[in-house]
């Protein structure tokens, strides 16, 4: 464990400074710090040839920045074998200089203005070290941490093997012990293992009467063996399992109640209090306008996280790898950047010369999870716009292409329909109906393949729409998973204690309705969506069973559902995961609700996909081109994205955020 490291310049200004332990900043902020006594008794007196200075028990390591006149230098107990100190320090040199370059430059030419103006040294007190050097810290503790790993996992490791090698090792200097431990297991082995089998069955109190024979078994071994095999099986008493008395009356509740096991019961007299800090994420709340509409937050693309990632990883190459990665690559594009390297000067853009540039952009697609299919007709869109374009130089080149690429993708995503769904909500409830007709409420259907998350992400647009101040009808259509109802059940319940705009509970505001299981989905959704109509709900989601997009019974009874309650949005849920089976999922599904929902009767209307909602978006990072391939082959939007396990967890997507991600290199 380090006690301190800083970043100071050759003149005595501290740039910054960190001290991990009380002690450790005691004694930094004395005169006679370590860091103090290096700086007069080594680099003063030009003692830096060293590798290591030592003083009142603490080790001190530095490096130099000569252009720059920086000293990096790092503090840690002497007893401590620290082996990534050095490593500390060079990537921590480079890192520091790579961010804060432009500001060094300037603050150290401002010294030396200073200095040859016979200015006193009150001139750079107005320098705020702490604004420019934000983010820092951050990235000293990223560092710091993957280092100290990688060190643990290194000493784990080099003392792993010893231990395996010495566990097994029989003892060598007793010769005389090999061959007799080698004779007794070969010639007598069963008769050890009954013999263990006979103290065992001692210890657990067994044989009290035979304690007179104890030494005559363990001494004489095949005479007493026939004793203890014959006398252990007769005196053991075998513990049966009680069996279940079903009968042939129905259970009472008393029975249903002790075969219970899908929770845990509290004690007696004790009522179990739910923990609603488990159910929302407060730093994953949405934020109210001022009309009091309740809004997810936007999806952001991490690139603060991802840069410092990129740095740290850049920094800790070899100088070799760095020089040629810099030579390699230049421009904000990076890797697309550097392929069109080689078309320098003023000329006019071919096919040709754009062939090999192409299939490296269709490369970074791919690598972003978009599908193949979807990065082909992007590449083709951005050479079309290139084709015949004239450029002047590299910079030119670049721009041009991350334009291209830029708008192509732009144009992809974004929407042909409004994505607001509470507008289009409050739109229908809103609007003017006859005295003789009863207003129906907005419903919702949620289908996808196995497995991807619709039941709980519908619980998540509940929790949305509740905060909206809005009645949510749960109609529960899945009637052939097991658990899908009690699923749906549990999800009620904990949205019921979710209180609103300050009330305790939002009791009232969200109800199931269920028919139990093996039942016909499209009669349980069109009864639920009258029972909403007659009992004031402003929208009814409907849960669906998942089902494989080949499976044409069962897309058949999904088109029926449809046919039949005609809802107002159809939204497919699928998984940020997947790549070129997005593409394959979303053509089958928006088929065959297209083809067979005509075919069933209803108002004779044809139904596609109407919305997509992407579920584990948080696990993918910058590859978010599943919602590229999606948003291609349905042209519709992607409404809302999941991205974690509490009812807060949703977010809206951004086109430019999107771009911004797929664009990252």
């Amino acid at each position: 464990m380090l006690d301190h490291c800083s970043i100071s310049h050759k003149g005595g200004i501290v740039l910054w400074s960190r001290s991990f332990t009380p002690a450790a900043a005691q004694t930094a902020a004395s005169s006679t710090s370590p860091v103090n006594s290096l700086i007069r008794e080594a680099l003063i007196e030009g003692r830096t040839a060293e590798d290591k200075y030592e003083k009142d028990g603490y080790a001190v390591k530095w490096t130099f920045v000569n252009d720059l006149e920086l000293i990096f230098v790092v503090a840690y107990q002497r007893i401590l074998q620290l082996t990534y100190v050095e490593e500390l320090l060079a990537t921590m040199k480079a890192l520091f200089v790579k961010l804060f370059e432009p500001f060094l430059t300037t603050f150290i030419a401002s010294l030396h203005t200073a200095s040859k103006g016979n200015i006193s040294n009150t001139s750079h007190a107005t320098w705020n070290f702490a604004s420019a050097f934000e983010g820092w810290d951050g990235m000293f503790d990223k560092l710091l941490h993957g280092l100290e790993s990688k060190s643990a996992q290194d000493r784990k490791a080099r003392f792993r093997p010893v231990q395996n090698a010495t566990e097994p090792s029989p003892p060598s200097d007793d010769l005389s012990t090999i061959p007799s431990q080698s004779a007794e297991t070969t010639i007598d082995e069963e008769q050890i293992a009954r013999n263990v089998q006979a103290l065992k069955n001692r210890l657990r109190g067994k044989g009290p009467r035979r304690r007179g024979t104890g030494r005559a078994e363990a001494g004489s071994g095949r005479d007493s063996l026939p004793t203890s095999d014959s006398d252990t099986p007769s005196k053991r008493k075998t513990k049966t399992k009680s069996q279940r008395k079903w009968g042939d009356e129905a259970p009472t509740e008393s029975d249903m109640a002790s075969l219970d096991y899908s929770s845990e019961k509290p004690p007696d007299g004790i009522s179990a209090a739910p923990d609603l800090t488990a159910l929302v994420d407060q730093t994953s709340l949405g934020t109210r306008t001022h009309d009091g509409l309740y809004e997810v937050k936007d999806w952001e693309f991490g690139r603060k996280e991802s840069e410092a990632d990129d740095i740290i990883s850049q920094a800790l190459r070899t100088s070799a790898e760095q020089k040629a990665k810099q030579t390699s690559s230049s421009g904000s594009l990076g890797t697309l950047g550097s392929l069109f390297a080689r078309l320098t000067g003023s000329k006019v853009l071919t096919e040709e010369d754009l062939k090999p540039v192409l299939e490296g952009m269709k490369q970074h697609l791919m690598k972003k999870n978009v599908a193949k299919e979807i990065a082909e007709k992007v590449c083709e869109g951005v050479g079309e716009s290139l084709v015949g374009k004239k450029v002047g130089g590299f910079q030119t080149t670049n721009a041009a292409v991350r334009t291209a690429l830029s708008n192509s993708i732009t144009r992809i995503l974004t929407p042909k329909t409004s994505t607001d769904l509470l507008l289009s909500i409050r739109t229908k409830l809103s609007s003017p109906l006859p005295s003789t007709q009863q207003r129906m409420p907005y419903s919702i259907t949620f289908v996808g393949v196995n497995g991807v998350g619709k039941s709980t992400n519908l619980s998540k647009v509940c929790f949305w729409l509740i905060q909206n101040g809005l009645r949510v009808l749960i109609a529960a259509c899945d009637t052939f998973r097991s658990g899908a109802v009690e699923q749906l059940r549990v999800h009620v319940r904990n949205l019921s204690m979710l209180g609103v705009n300050g009330a305790t509970d939002s009791r009232g505001r969200v109800e199931l309705y269920e028919k139990g299981y093996g039942k016909d989905a499209a009669g349980i959704a069109k009864e639920a969506i009258a029972y909403a109509r007659d009992n004031d709900f402003d929208v009814v989601l409907i849960d669906t069973a998942g089902r494989m997009q080949d499976n044409e019974p069962l897309m058949r009874a999904l088109a029926k559902l449809v046919a039949i309650n005609n809802p107002d949005k159809i939204i497919f849920v699928g998984e940020a995961l997947v790549g070129n089976e997005a593409v394959d999922q979303l053509q089958k599904f928006d088929r065959a609700l297209r083809d067979f929902s005509a075919a069933s009767g209803g108002q004779g209307k044809e139904r596609g996909i109407d919305g997509m909602l992407v579920t584990k978006w948080d696990t993918v990072d910058d590859k978010v081109g599943a919602a590229l391939s999606m948003t291609y082959v349905t042209g519709q939007p992607i409404i809302f994205v999941g991205c974690g396990q509490t009812y807060t967890d949703l977010r809206q997507l951004r086109v430019a955020n999107v771009v911004q991600a797929i664009l990252s290199d």
